[in-house]
């Protein structure tokens, strides 16, 4: 029995779609797809800009510590809201961790997750992630509405949120490096 060439491609198209579930392959697939269809982030005109409402925001740092978002206060912040198991979060890190390494001393980043340490600790390690961790209290009262993951805030100095983007964005953008040149200078 001979196989037709239109069955044997048929087969290969099954199997590489296939792939996109069953192996890891898939997995890095997917996270390309997502940084390649990735939007820029909006920028919200100044007029429309809403302030926090307060900086008195308790969070845990990488050593289970609290402090205060107050000592943030009159800085350019960088909130990013993310979850180590959702694949846009894992997405859009890369183009984090690249604006960090360029803004960190300037802007304040705050990469928060609601997770526990363990399983942060082995992403982080994994993909070599180096910006800071922040973790999220639960219950704790807020200054600005907590985004679902992955979701971020850009806040200039007076405390007027300048960017709220509630889906997986590209921040390694010329735009948003514009936008904090401007907010730190």
């Amino acid at each position: 029995m001979k196989i037709k060439r239109k069955t044997v491609l048929n087969i290969l198209l099954f199997a590489f779609v296939l792939s996109f579930f069953m192996t890891p392959l898939g997995h890095f697939s997917k996270v390309f797809l997502n940084r390649l269809f990735a939007s820029s982030p909006n920028i919200i005109d100044e007029p429309s800009r809403q302030q926090m409402t307060s900086y008195d925001w308790q969070l845990k740092n990488a050593d289970w510590d609290f402090f205060n978002l107050q000592k943030s206060r009159g800085k350019v912040l960088f909130i990013n809201f993310w979850a180590s198991w959702k694949l846009p979060s894992e997405a859009e890190l890369k183009g984090i961790q690249e604006l960090y390494e360029e803004y960190k001393g300037q802007v304040d980043f705050y990469i928060i997750t609601n997770e526990e340490r363990p399983p942060v600790e082995e992403f982080m390690q994994l993909k070599k992630f180096t910006f800071p961790v922040t973790y999220l209290i639960i219950g704790e009262p807020a200054p600005f509405e907590i985004l679902d993951p992955p979701g971020t805030y850009i806040i200039d100095r007076n405390g007027y949120i300048v960017v709220k983007e509630d889906d997986i964005s590209d921040w390694d953008r010329k735009k948003i490096k514009e936008l904090l040149n401007d907010l730190v200078n």
